[in-house]
């Protein structure tokens, strides 16, 4: 749509503009408030603060007790969170093998320059995160050539859920999403430019873009089929300068390929989690789920708090009109735009999830059950809802007009109830059921009087928000030493089979269930007097 025409929109819908401008505002704010009230739990989080640190998550770390008999605070391992002196960006770099290093990187520097905070940590994402808005902008111009396109779908992504969560996340994922938006409108630009220049601007994006996270090469993949697709299956000088572009990426990223390599089992060991085989309705079910949390999650709120009236089947009614809206969209997409503006849509969103998928189906594993790794097909269904509601909402039927006014509307402030409804929250569903059960955990703990912990894995993610008064006593699974009698509370959180039945047995303890979580248990300890002293 000509300039002329949008203004002309925007000056007849003046709420347009208005409603338009508060989204962008509230996105704006419910990315960068609150930074330090999520709770810092998960393995990802931790183990991001551990790369930027020079750690690895699997090297075995040598802790120094301050308290002696194999007891720890949580400053003791606090400190393998932050930047260490003696470790620079080189290690940093490799550190990990199992991510490419450039977030890590990135957020070095940024904890080095202005603080080792977990709101310092985090902004750095949100920051980033905040980019989104004008690449999405420039990318809706450039596919569509219809301005309120992109001003709808800068209103969708600032209040998107998934974008929000994920850019309060101290994980690589806004600066994913940045580089998805980024290599996509650079490839565009160059398919229509034909210039040298510009394929090199594609290249140099697709170079950061697999050094921010190995998926990005499914996107590009993606891009390939795209190329080759709409240049009518011939090697046309567009679909050479792509093979160059893309060969050229791939160059650049060989040496962290031959640093997997001679990394190998460090590699295999640190995705093996992905190799568990679980029911393919699993993802299944969580996928249903996820396409909804790119618009709304609200709902998600009744799950933490299952004595709801509404309860958790308030998103069962959700779920089935957000699908509809986005099949729809799809729909009308193909019907209405010529094959290069569906075609890029479909193989944004197809390509990364139906490799995911095949992979799950033929492994048994359930990578596709995570909505993070699903960044593409997020964005492009986001572009193609966004066309919609543009073409509904300027459409020459006055009733038709209307409909889809207060649809949008909806749709809009559903994301907004949703970000409200979340930022309070300390930990949401990007973080897991294990996150809000150590949550729980950690706040029964911090309340006893004289606390012991024992664990047989570092409690890396605990550790920022025990209180210093909480020990912590590190076990061997097989090697249980006798517990200390000092304490006054004894805790231990999801212990195995072998390690409850050494306790029972062998040091004649009684475990008490104090929470029972979802994916986490947390237990006290207890001994019969009299046979405490015979033991004695």
């Amino acid at each position: 749509m000509k300039r002329k025409n949008f203004d002309q929109i925007i000056h007849r819908s003046n709420w347009l503009k208005i409603f338009i401008i508060i989204t962008l505002v509230l996105g704006i704010f419910f990315r960068l408030a609150n930074l330090d009230k999520k709770f810092y739990m998960g393995g990802d989080e931790p183990a991001t603060s551990l790369r930027i640190s020079g750690h690895s998550l699997h090297e075995p770390l040598e802790f120094n007790s301050s308290s002696g008999e194999n007891l720890f605070s949580a400053e003791d391992f606090l400190r393998y969170q932050y930047p260490d002196p003696e470790t620079n960006l080189w290690n940093t770099v490799t550190a990990e093998v199992t991510h490419p290093p450039l977030y890590f990187l990135l957020t070095r520097i940024w904890v080095e320059w202005f603080g080792n905070s977990i709101t310092v940590i985090r902004s750095f994402s949100a920051f980033i995160s905040l980019l989104v808005f004008p690449l999405i902008y420039y990318l809706c111009k450039e596919l569509f050539d219809f301005a309120l396109v992109g001003w709808i779908g800068m209103a969708l992504v600032a209040v998107s859920p998934f974008h929000v969560v994920y850019a309060q996340h101290a994980r690589m994922y806004s600066l994913w999403t940045v580089m998805v938006l980024l290599c996509s409108l650079c490839l565009l630009r160059a398919i229509r430019l034909k210039t040298k220049l510009s394929w090199s601007y594609y290249s140099a994006t697709l170079i950061l873009g697999v050094y921010t996270h190995f998926f990005v090469g499914l996107m590009a993949i993606g891009h390939g089929i795209y190329v080759f697709v709409n240049e009518g299956f011939r090697f046309t000088k567009t679909v050479i300068a792509y093979v160059i572009a893309s060969f050229i990426s791939l160059l650049a990223f060989f040496p962290w390929l031959w640093f997997i390599y001679i990394n190998l089992a460090d590699f295999e060991k640190s995705v093996s989690w992905s190799t568990v085989t679980m029911p393919i309705s699993y993802s299944i079910n969580r996928l249903i789920y996820h396409v909804t949390y790119g618009f709304i999650d609200f709902f998600y709120i009744f799950s933490l708090y299952p004595d709801s009236a509404f309860n958790w089947q308030f998103g069962k009614v959700i779920i089935p009109l957000i699908w509809i809206l986005v099949i729809f969209s799809l729909w009308f997409l193909v019907r209405n735009t010529p094959k290069q503006i569906w075609l890029f849509c479909l193989t944004l969103i197809g390509t990364t999830a139906i490799a995911l998928i095949v992979r799950d189906l033929m492994t048994g594993g359930y990578l596709s059950g995570y909505a993070r790794y699903f960044i593409p097909s997020y964005i492009g269904i986001q572009l193609a809802v966004a066309y919609l509601l543009a073409k509904k909402i300027t459409s020459i039927n006055n009733q038709e007009q209307k409909l889809w006014k207060i649809i949008t509307v909806v749709l809009i402030s559903g994301g907004i109830l949703s970000c409200a409804i979340s930022f309070p929250e300390e930990t949401w569903w990007n973080k897991g059921s294990s996150s809000y059960d150590q949550y729980q955990a950690v706040k029964i703990i911090n309340q006893a009087n004289n606390p012991l912990l024992i664990t047989t894995t570092p409690p890396l993610s605990m550790s920022h928000e025990l209180d210093p008064k909480v020990q912590i006593m590190l076990v061997e699974l097989l090697d249980i030493p006798k517990i200390p009698k000092q304490f006054d509370n004894i805790f231990v959180i999801n212990p195995s089979k072998a390690f409850k039945n050494e306790l029972e047995t062998q040091q004649n303890y009684k475990l008490n269930v104090v929470y029972e979580g979802k994916k986490q248990n947390l237990y006290t300890l207890s001994q019969d007097p009299a046979v405490s002293q015979d033991t004695n």
